[in-house]
């Protein structure tokens, strides 16, 4: 598939929650805490009210995402553990690799969760660059009930740190924030047309915080992570205003699935829908997205 080459080419910034319920902002009826930049963006967007994850679970949420497939069809069912033999096949097609191939830079900001073994990396798939964790921010050394190894902060295809205490787990949102705002600046800079995919780490367990956000909501450390997830969508939103590229930038928020219930005041909400994630009823597979 090619582009037509004598249109501007606009940017896209894909922005993926995890585990973020269908009412987890306030335009959808959030409770203790306001999102004032998602909010706003509704407004100026499209609110899609019966939007559906393609699973509700990471990995295979996930694969059909960044692959327009259904994770069956391409054996990602679940979510791959750590050292997990599974993930994305060599010759599977990626969004990433589509947009290369029609002279965009691409980057993925934050979680992969398709395989982590290095031929499965998102540098492997069509990303130039990856700043991230290659599965869910819980399978790391303090899990409650089951023994992980490190948890590796990938750049590229180095380990730039490891992800081992609560203080390094609080910066996650702040350094992926940091990150997607430098790649714009220098692709705008470039002139250069973008595909960002941000996969942020939170909501999902285990939840942090920085101290920015840090006791400012009346919902707990989950109203407290919204806040920050809100406040990180408008520092991107801003970056592209302050690059004169806003108007030519479709920019959309979604997540891989619904609230994990299990979790009480640590998860979010379906909004009444239904159970929640790892179920195939609406709290499990309906969630946010706006365009």
């Amino acid at each position: 598939m090619t582009l037509d080459k004598n249109a501007k080419q606009p940017n896209v910034v894909l922005i993926f929650l995890d585990d973020s319920g269908f009412a987890d902002f306030s335009f959808n009826g959030a409770v203790g805490y306001t999102t004032p930049n998602v909010d706003h963006m509704a407004l100026q967007g499209i609110r899609f009210t019966n939007y559906y994850s393609a699973q509700p679970i990471s990995g295979a949420s996930r694969s059909a995402l960044v692959t327009g497939c259904y994770s069956n069809r391409i054996g990602l069912t679940g979510a791959p553990m750590t050292n997990s033999p599974f993930g994305l096949a060599e010759d599977e097609e990626t969004i990433g690799e589509l947009m290369q191939a029609n002279g965009y830079s691409t980057a993925l900001v934050g979680k992969w969760h398709i395989g982590d073994a290095e031929m499965f990396l998102p540098p492997h798939h069509g990303f130039d660059e990856w700043l991230g964790l290659p599965y869910s921010n819980d399978m790391w050394p303090n899990h409650p009930t089951m023994k992980f190894s490190r948890l590796p902060l990938y750049d590229g295809l180095e380990i730039k740190q490891y992800i081992d205490t609560d203080e390094d787990m609080s910066q996650l949102t702040t350094m992926y924030t940091e990150r997607a705002v430098d790649f714009i600046g220098r692709n705008a800079r470039a002139w250069k047309p973008f595909f960002l995919y941000f996969a942020q780490a939170m909501p999902h367990v285990p939840l942090a915080v920085s101290d920015k956000f840090k006791g400012k909501s009346e919902a707990g450390l989950f109203g407290d992570v919204m806040m920050e997830l809100d406040w990180s969508i408008g520092q991107v939103r801003q970056a592209l205003e302050d690059n004169g590229i806003a108007d030519n930038t479709l920019i959309i928020i979604t997540s891989d699935n619904g609230p994990w219930s299990n979790y009480g005041n640590h998860a979010g909400s379906s909004g009444g829908f239904r159970e929640g994630k790892s179920t195939t009823f609406n709290g499990g597979l309906r969630v946010p997205c706006i365009f």
